[in-house]
């Protein structure tokens, strides 16, 4: 049985959560860092896709980075948060789904954090440069959709799976902003689901992404959950992080770490005036 995610509130330690030096040179990591490390390495240039089903299972068992500052050890998993994400998508509402390729967008939101099997889930406060997040990720899926996927069924799926997320990656569809949403509205489902559950705990400052936030569909699935989360502070008697005026330049968000999340996430519209809309 899972051991259960602490109950704490303590601040985080500073190297929780984090990347070390080494592993944040720029041009050091490359696929071959993780791959070197592992047990059994995936057998390449294969008719068989098994290898790349295998690379898979660490989807599954790599925590999300961002809840694990927090002592949430136990969290949700990678692969936890891409199935729900492909589930969101279905629920898409008719106003926008009659516009865009559902299909798509979930396969979209199933591949979008496929790299991070080898290069881990990168989050705005680990000190990597946005462009170097790109870079290993980019090379990752190089790795994945050609030397493992290169002489699978002719190599068709695994350029599929490399156009799909290069799509999502430019983010220029409508497909792309779509699940670029839905990605920042799962991370809010969950932030209000860890509260919930662990009393003492204030995610507060996650809330930020909803400023992110850009179709209006989706803006009105957030609004209604943030609604939910006031309620739910309220009954405690107790004003959490976040719980100010909708501004996701909001007062709270520690300068540097809101530089860190303006790069991570891109520059907002309206930001020059500290406003998202």
């Amino acid at each position: 049985m899972a051991q259960q995610a602490p109950h704490t509130n303590r601040s985080p330690a500073p190297e929780s959560g984090t990347l070390s030096r080494r592993d944040t040179e720029k041009n050091h990591w490359t696929p071959e860092t993780v791959l070197s490390t592992l047990p059994s390495r995936p057998q390449t240039d294969s008719s068989s896709p098994l290898p790349f089903f295998h690379i898979l299972e660490r989807l599954k068992t790599t925590k999300r980075e961002g809840w694990r500052r927090f002592s949430i050890n136990h969290g949700e998993s990678i692969s936890d948060h891409m199935y729900r994400m492909s589930i969101i998508t279905m629920l898409c509402p008719p106003s926008l789904s009659s516009r865009i390729d559902l299909n798509r967008c979930t396969l979209m939101a199933l591949v979008h954090d496929m790299a991070e099997a080898l290069v881990g889930d990168i989050t705005p406060v680990d000190g990597v440069a946005k462009s170097e997040k790109c870079r290993r990720e980019t090379e990752t899926m190089d790795y994945l959709t050609k030397s493992l996927l290169g002489k699978v069924q002719g190599g068709e799926a695994g350029q599929r799976i490399r156009n799909i997320w290069q799509e999502y990656e430019d983010n220029e569809t409508l497909e792309a902003k779509f699940v670029h949403d839905v990605d920042k509205m799962e991370l809010l489902l969950q932030m209000m689901e860890y509260e919930r559950a662990i009393e003492a705990v204030d995610l507060g400052e996650f809330e930020y992404v909803a400023g992110r936030i850009e179709l209006p569909e989706v803006k009105a699935w957030s609004e209604e959950l943030l609604n939910e989360r006031t309620a739910l502070w309220k009954s405690r008697d107790v004003v959490p992080t976040g719980l100010l005026p909708h501004d996701y330049r909001k007062p709270w968000v520690e300068i540097d770490k809101r530089k860190q999340q303006d790069e991570y996430y891109g520059h907002a519209k309206g930001a020059e005036n500290g406003s998202a809309n």
